[in-house]
């Protein structure tokens, strides 16, 4: 049975259950709906929906939940040195936070740049916020998923590794409460999605590339 909560559950659901049946045994009832009202808030943030992607390594799916804010096509990336396109996705409290990797690759490069907790709407948060950056080589050439934290997010949980294989709508990571991720591809992506629309990760198409010859 597949269990559909992210991991990090376990590091706050038990405690909160144990509290409240403690709360309930001392008649402190009052208490004990405030840690039932946290408990399902904890489990609603945490949940970890099934998700089915779409065949095509031509296509890119959604790397997170939330609402596009942000489609730049000059963005500078030293993975790109002919260019690349980034796509911000803005996350609020409300929205599934396990990200997910937008094709199958080979993750080839990882690192995590402390700084600031700017709001994640602001799209200077991209440069200036702490946040983590999982590069992969692709089928259609290297990709970036930046994982960036917000006002209120102030964890950032990697799951991969450098060296590892993954398919397209693996997990990739989580950050806790209200974040932004960056997807980030190279120059010439045909972007399928606008500013406004609303994503899921591992299901929605963000964007599709010609599979360079020799990669198929």
């Amino acid at each position: 049975m597949r269990f559909p909560f992210a991991p990090d559950t376990l590091l706050f659901a038990p405690a909160l259950i144990l509290a409240t049946l403690l709360f309930l045994a001392l008649g402190w009832n009052q208490g004990a709906l405030l840690l039932i009202g946290l408990t399902g808030f904890v489990l609603y943030f945490f949940r970890d929906p099934e998700r089915i992607a779409p065949p095509g390594d031509d296509l890119v799916v959604a790397p997170a939940d939330g609402k596009v804010v942000l489609i730049d096509r000059a963005y500078a990336s030293p993975d790109h040195p002919e260019g690349a396109v980034c796509v911000s996705i803005f996350l609020s409290i409300f929205n599934v936070h396990i990200q997910r990797c937008p094709l199958p690759g080979t993750v080839i490069r990882k690192s995590y740049n402390k700084g600031k907790f700017l709001a994640a709407w602001d799209h200077k948060a991209s440069l200036d916020n702490e946040q983590a950056l999982t590069v992969f080589s692709t089928p259609i050439g290297v990709v970036g998923v930046k994982q960036i934290a917000g006002l209120i997010a102030r964890r950032i949980v990697p799951w991969l590794a450098v060296g590892d294989e993954v398919a397209k709508g693996d997990h990739l990571g989580l950050i806790r409460f209200g974040s932004r991720v960056d997807l980030i591809l190279p120059a010439g992506t045909e972007i399928l999605v606008m500013i406004g629309d609303v994503v899921a990760a591992g299901e929605t198409v963000m964007a599709r590339v010609g599979v360079p010859k020799g990669a198929e």
